[in-house]
């Protein structure tokens, strides 16, 4: 049986009008194509009480607890953000990270924000999530400074380059491929994608964005993972068999306060 983990998406961000504003149908979709855990990741405070109902509603779904980069008028309370981490059902703080392609200007609210985030993450011990977007250098000094690999984590829908890669890697971090890597023109993502180590490597939809081919440009969610899955097993010669497996051992090895599903 193969069993694949969604390591990253917006479930209280998809529009369920077709499901009957349930999200049971997008589980149920999920586990057909054999996506038996889904991470669902925060990107502002004011969702975290939402997302934190889909996950004790659901024991496969887990969540995380942080502000997404670009959420420049979010309030950021450091000491909710360490109390709604400390939470047992929190496994990740983040999205965190640099994004300098949707935000201009003076950055320097944004750098310390990253920073927060690193520290909360240490201080809880539990793994980052990291977004960056045109911003490669100040992300890998950041977290170098900060001493991220104290932690550990994944530079999520990665898109950089391979010695961007090698040096989160070399922190011990992973990296995650979305459906991105499955695009005609995405040359540059595809060979980092044969570089990664197996080892080393996670994949996720980023749902409601970024679905894979054939369903680029329409919503993506959960179950579409399959598609990534098998274009990225493909690329590196082995079987979705072994592809499946070690991806999902990496994802409770790095997240280990995820409970991982008994199929």
């Amino acid at each position: 049986m193969i069993v694949l983990v969604d390591s990253h998406c917006h479930l209280h961000m998809l529009d369920l009008t077709a499901d009957g504003n349930s999200l049971q149908p997008v589980i149920e979709r999920a586990r057909v194509q054999g996506v038996h855990y889904i991470l669902n990741v925060s990107v502002n405070m004011r969702d975290f009480p939402v997302i934190a109902r889909i996950s004790h509603t659901y024991p496969s779904i887990g969540l995380s607890v942080g502000v997404h980069p670009n959420e420049r008028d979010e309030e950021m309370d450091v000491a909710t953000l360490l109390r709604w981490g400390n939470e047992a059902s929190v496994i990740a703080i983040g999205e965190t990270g640099l994004d300098y392609f949707r935000s201009t200007g003076d950055l320097t609210w944004q750098q310390e924000r990253f920073r927060t985030h690193i520290r909360v993450a240490k201080q809880l011990n539990k793994p980052l999530i990291v977004h960056t977007r045109q911003a490669k250098d100040d992300t890998i000094s950041i977290m170098q400074e900060e001493r991220a690999n104290e932690v550990g984590g994944v530079m999520h829908c990665f898109t950089e380059d391979w010695p961007m890669a090698k040096q989160a890697l070399d922190m011990g971090f992973y990296i995650s491929f979305s459906g991105v890597v499955t695009f005609k023109n995405a040359h540059s993502v595809q060979e980092v994608a044969k570089q990664v180590p197996l080892h080393r490597m996670l994949i996720e939809t980023d749902a409601p964005y970024l679905a894979p081919e054939p369903y680029r440009g329409k919503p993506n969610e959960p179950a579409y993972i399959r598609h990534t899955a098998d274009y990225l097993a493909t690329l590196r010669g082995i079987s979705i068999d072994e592809f499946a497996r070690q991806t999902s051992n990496n994802f409770f090895s790095l997240f280990t306060g995820a409970v991982r599903p008994h199929v």
